[in-house]
């Protein structure tokens, strides 16, 4: 696998060929990578960008306060290529050899409807970047439907964390024949993966973060960095939204604890302690979080059908961090020893369920879980393209991992027509008994819902 360096550091991420292959060829619609701040975007566009192309123009929106000011007041293609020659006029040439990128787009909403006709006129290629598309476009008066690709990307997933940890490709491949063959893996391979993979809980995938790890090993200077990244969130709920920021930043505050409790879903009662509150009350607050990339959304089912999307309920809903990392940080603070040595009396079950729900969330899975007052809950339920099914999966942090009573109740219903449930779990084994699969939980990163994005598929 080719390697990219990040601030020193070789780090292999999965959206550069998306990227490269959207550069190199020719474009019907303009990619636009959506995601949280801090997660890499801008300097893998940056890295391939100026690899591929001789002038290379970087519009910084969000760190550029006169750059935005200066776009955010374009009306028409000709305002536009006025103020792009003011600030790069002598790097601009033609279609072939000159790349516009627009970083963070979302600060000048105006951009995004330009896009459409930008490609029309076709003078350059143009990629962009957003953190919070999802606001942006519900706001955007005219969507530039059909002119825009939006590409989704994620903090380095366990896969991208193991091989910036100097796992090999034919060890990746190894593993995922196990995973599809249901064998258990060496012991000697397991133990080396679920090692990294403890590490992985402490460090989660921020690039910096992991750059940091790489670097360093030390712990202290991995959390300093996390912090950073929380506390940037937390300014970010306040610049883009100032009448619902504190309601941003509470709802945001409440996830660690909600992943403590046993329900785990978000209680609207508790964000202003105010009795009689209801989803509808901070819908506004919950879509920043889930748009800006920050909080992942996990919805409840109580009658799976595939496809999910087609029965999920709105207001009985779960959120996530979209780090791991994150989460132990705020949980530990400076103390890895409940995460590396699995200590008994420390439930680490809201760590699991988050990296679950980050790795599914990056291999393109929309997030469920079961709710059903008569057969309990599930984690999470994903749609099996391939297969037609929902496929249930079960997270488990203990030595119990075996007992599952509402996992058995769901793959026992008869109108569910569940081929396979899987439990994942720290047992380096895998077994099949009837209809559950109990993996490693780190082979969560095998659930892909992209079905091969470089298979072609004949209609």
């Amino acid at each position: 696998m080719k390697q990219i360096r990040y601030q020193g550091i070789m780090l292999y991420r999965k959206i550069e060929n998306k990227i490269a292959r959207y550069l190199r060829g020719k474009q019907d619609r303009v990619m636009v990578v959506s995601g949280a701040r801090q997660i890499g975007k801008s300097y893998i566009i940056r890295y391939i960008g100026k690899k591929l192309f001789a002038n290379y123009v970087e519009l910084n929106l969000i760190d550029n306060a006169e750059m935005r000011k200066a776009f955010g007041s374009v009306e028409n293609l000709n305002d536009f290529h006025l103020v792009l020659s003011a600030f790069a006029g002598e790097r601009l040439g033609n279609r072939e050899d000159t790349l516009i990128f627009i970083d963070e787009i979302q600060e000048s909403p105006n951009l995004l409807t330009m896009l459409k006709f930008l490609k029309q006129e076709d003078r350059y290629c143009y990629i962009a970047s957003g953190s919070l598309l999802g606001v942006t476009l519900k706001h955007t008066h005219s969507i530039p439907v059909g002119s825009i690709e939006i590409e989704n990307m994620w903090p380095l997933d366990f896969e991208e964390f193991l091989i910036a940890n100097d796992f090999s490709g034919e060890a990746m491949d190894y593993l995922r024949e196990c995973f599809h063959k249901l064998e258990s893996p060496k012991p000697e391979i397991n133990s080396r993966v679920m090692d990294l993979f403890r590490r992985y809980l402490l460090v989660g995938g921020m690039p910096a973060a992991v750059n940091e790890f790489i670097e360093t090993h030390n712990l202290v200077k991995v959390r300093s960095v996390q912090r950073d990244i929380h506390s940037l969130y937390e300014a970010d709920a306040s610049k883009y939204d100032l009448e619902h920021k504190l309601k941003i930043r509470r709802i945001y505050n409440l996830i660690p604890s909600n992943m403590e409790s046993k329900k785990k879903r978000l209680v609207y009662k508790d964000i202003e302690e105010k009795k009689g509150k209801r989803s509808g009350d901070y819908e506004e607050e919950v879509e920043y979080l889930i748009s800006s990339g920050v909080a992942l959304e996990v919805k409840a089912i109580s009658n799976p059908k595939f496809p999910l999307i087609e029965t999920e309920q709105k207001n009985l809903i779960k959120l996530y961090l979209n780090d791991v990392g994150l989460l132990s940080g705020i949980l530990y603070n400076m103390n890895p020893a409940p995460v590396l040595k699995d200590e008994a009396s420390i439930n680490l079950g809201s760590l699991y369920e988050c990296v679950v729900a980050t790795e599914l969330a990056a291999h393109g899975h929309k997030l469920f879980y079961y709710d059903n007052r008569k057969n309990g809950e599930v984690d999470y339920l994903i749609d099996d393209y391939s297969s037609l099914h929902v496929v249930p999966l079960e997270v488990k942090s203990g030595k119990d991992y075996r007992i599952h009573s509402a996992l058995s109740r769901f793959v026992n219903t008869p109108d569910y027509h569940i081929e396979r449930g899987y439990v994942l779990s720290n047992s380096g084994e895998i077994t099949l008994k009837g209809a559950i699969a109990y993996i490693p939980v780190y082979m969560s990163m095998f659930f892909d819902a992209s079905g091969g994005e470089d298979e072609i598929i004949p209609i």
